[in-house]
Parts: C-alpha cells; sequence; structure tokens
C-alpha cells in the first residue's frame, strides 16, 4: 500500500522543515514548497492525496492557490494553516471547498489528528455510499463523480458540496440535524465548522435554483429538509 502524499506550502521555511519531517517520520510522504507559485507546479505535475496551505505566502497566497487547486481537482483535501488574527481569511478558505483549518501555534499531534480525521472520513464515505444517483426534481446528482447534472449543464461539486447534499437527499424529506451533519462531514461543530456550513448551503441552494420545485429549507433549531 502506498503512503499517503502530502503537498505542504509553508514559507516559514523552519516550520516547514518541522512539519515534513514529522509527517515523514509518521509514514506520509511529504513534500515542502516555500511559495505557492512552487506549490503550484508541482500539483500540475505530480498527484498529492491531501494539501496543507499556509494562507500568507509570497507570490501566491493559499486561498489562491487553493482555487487553482480546486479547478482541477475539486475533490482534494485541503487544510490551511492560519494565524489567529485571520478570521476572515478562514472563512474565505471554507468558500473555496477547504476540509480544515489549524491556527497557529499548533502541536504536531494535533496536525496529525486532523489529517488522519479527513483521510478517515473521506474513506468511510467513499466506502459506504448505498446509492450512486438521486433525482432531485429535474437534477440528477452522481455521488460518485460528484457531479450535479441539470440538462446540458454539469456542476463539479467540492468534496464537501457533495458529502453535504448526500446527506439531505439520504434523510430525504425528513430534517437533516445541524449538529449531526457537522459532526459527520466537519468532525467538529465549533463556531467556524458552523459557518463552513452555512457558506455550504447558499452555495448549494444557488446551484439548485433552475428548479423552483426543489428547496433546501431552515427548520428553526433542528437543522435542513430538502424538497423537490
Amino acid at each position: 500500500m502506498k503512503n499517503t502524499r502530502i503537498l505542504l506550502a509553508e514559507d516559514d521555511s523552519n516550520l516547514g522543515n518541522l512539519l515534513k519531517n514529522y509527517l515523514t517520520v509518521k509514514n506520509y510522504e511529504t513534500e515542502l514548497f516555500v511559495n505557492g507559485i512552487e506549490a503550484l507546479k508541482a500539483f500540475m505535475k505530480e498527484h498529492y492525496d491531501i494539501f496543507i496551505l499556509d494562507i500568507m505566502m509570497p507570490e501566491m497566497d493559499g486561498l489562491t492557490l487553493a482555487r487553482e487547486i480546486r479547478k482541477t481537482r475539486p475533490e482534494a483535501p485541503v487544510i490551511f494553516l492560519t494565524a489567529k488574527s485571520q478570521k476572515e481569511d478562514i472563512i474565505e478558505g471554507f468558500k473555496t471547498g477547504a476540509d480544515d483549518y489549524i491556527t497557529k501555534p499548533f502541536s504536531m499531534e494535533e496536525l496529525l489528528y486532523r489529517i488522519q480525521a479527513i483521510l478517515k472520513r473521506t474513506a468511510s464515505l467513499n466506502n459506504s455510499r448505498k446509492q450512486e444517483f438521486y433525482e432531485i426534481g429535474k437534477y440528477t446528482f452522481d455521488t460518485v463523480k460528484q457531479l450535479l447534472v441539470f440538462g446540458d449543464e454539469v456542476i463539479n461539486l467540492t468534496t464537501k458540496e457533495s458529502e453535504l447534499l448526500e446527506l439531505l437527499c439520504r434523510y430525504g424529506k425528513d430534517i437533516l440535524e445541524r449538529n449531526f451533519a457537522l459532526r459527520s462531514i466537519w468532525i467538529d461543530d465549533n463556531y467556524f465548522n458552523a459557518r463552513s456550513m452555512d457558506v455550504y448551503i447558499t452555495r448549494l441552494r444557488k446551484y439548485l435554483k433552475k428548479d423552483p420545485e426543489v428547496k433546501i429549507l431552515n427548520v428553526h433549531g433542528k437543522g435542513y429538509k430538502l424538497i423537490s
């Protein structure tokens, strides 16, 4: 079995090398890049399983790099490294489809836990899918390819968009409880993850608006319900 490959983009070479060495010892094949341009070049040539990106980097910041990565691989798992003062950047990061964030300073063990949680969740969802296609009004949702199709229009969903829409579909007209969705997809139901889920719900509503019969309803104090 091949080791998981990590692309690490961090302009602080001391921190970057510490992270690289630690993750390598933990059997993660890790490549370090000190700016977004070099990281993007590597991404275009090689396959990586997960991306750890510092938000503040020279030449190309982590947010821009994540957007470029997701143009080609919308399902790619991304973790942002941020400063405590970068709350707005964290929200912007979730808008790009980020899976998680971790604020500096942090422990190596915490980063390792977050990597393992994301990889485990992704593998679990891929292996446990009970249904490949859902009909949502006039839309067709392909859970494996992460595609939402309306007539001739095809929308490539990010991993989190796909996971959230799949949960809504699985629950049918029952209520998808907010905290359950947070723990299932984001692992932790903290404030930033809750804000992130709000962003994803808004994006799904935008994708589904071409069929007026399809709605994602807010159920006050409980969660969401998909109507089609």
